[in-house]
């Protein structure tokens, strides 16, 4: 079994959803990644860095789930990264209210001696040049990188991306985000091009539509299940990326063919991430509960055709 390292926020989140509001809540990008990747029982570590306001009850709750946190610096005197936000009625789309960097503002990651010789790493959705010094205190060249990013970067630090890009072996984004770093409208267009800028594999997480992976000409489709209730999608993207790269760690196989489950896998935690706020379903998530919705994602797609 690889060992996973992860690298991203670790944060207080507000969300107001058609369904509710919250107060502060536990949330971030390596939260989310940490706690779907200890589904499969790998080793993972989080890099991230809170303030002197983090709850300490929150680092024990991800240790009890087997994610390491020594990797998350704590700074005394500061402030944990925040964020706030209100999804409209379509829960597609929303506005952010409110952005506190605090302590991510100059944050430096430092990768713990224990994962510097990860097999896999996810650089979470940070600057690019905070994702590409974490490549550079890397022992050993990982058997797969991961990448997510998003539009803000691609505004501001377009050609550090670029950089990071010829890197990695996979990026993750969303449909809006490959049109925009492409240029392109057609996603397998956008796919074609944003292999050239140098993963080999590009995963296009499409929300309640399912993800689509792409590999020199292969292409892949996941549906989503469809869902009675969606109450928080906040931390489904970053939940589907720990499931894809949590059962690659688990099964040491970084195949296309497996990169296929990898996916089912990221997609049907990530549907249970959305069932409440924040991180409470994943943190009260079952084994028996995972198979069961894996089962339900076989019969959603299974079907025999006579093709003549």
């Amino acid at each position: 079994m690889s060992k996973l390292l992860a690298v991203g926020t670790v944060a207080f989140d507000a969300i107001e959803t058609p369904f509710g509001k919250t107060a502060k809540i536990l949330g971030g990008s390596g939260t989310f990644v940490g706690l779907a990747a200890s589904q499969f029982g790998v080793e993972t570590g989080v890099v991230s860095v809170v303030g002197g306001d983090f709850p300490q009850s929150y680092l024990e709750m991800m240790n009890a789930k087997g994610v390491d946190t020594t990797g998350i610096e704590i700074i005394k005197e500061g402030k944990t990264f925040f964020w706030s936000g209100k999804y409209h009625n379509d829960m597609n789309s929303r506005d952010t209210l409110i952005t506190e960097l605090n302590v991510l503002e100059h944050f430096s990651p430092v990768v713990p001696e224990a994962f510097k010789a990860a097999e896999i790493v996810m650089l979470g959705n940070l600057h690019p040049l905070t994702q590409a010094s974490v490549l550079d205190q890397m022992a050993v060249t990982p058997k797969l990188t991961v990448l997510d990013t998003m539009n803000f970067w691609m505004d501001i630090a377009l050609d550090d991306l670029h950089d990071v890009l010829k890197r990695v072996d996979v990026i993750t984004i969303n449909d809006e985000e490959a049109r925009q770093l492409s240029g392109e409208y057609s996603l397998v267009n956008a796919a074609k091009k944003i292999h050239k800028m140098g993963p080999k594999y590009v995963v296009i997480k499409k929300g309640e539509h399912g993800a689509l992976l792409f590999n020199e000409g292969k292409m892949f489709y996941a549906p989503a299940l469809p869902l009675a209730e969606v109450f928080d999608p906040t931390g489904a993207g970053d939940t589907f990326a720990g499931g894809f790269c949590g059962y690659l760690a688990k099964t040491e196989d970084v195949s296309f063919n497996n990169m296929k489950n990898a996916i089912i896998y990221g997609s049907n935690l990530a549907s249970f991430c959305v069932e409440k706020f924040g991180t409470s379903r994943m943190e009260s998530l079952t084994s028996d509960e995972v198979k069961n919705r894996l089962q339900a994602f076989k019969e959603l797609t299974q079907f025999d055709i006579e093709i003549s």
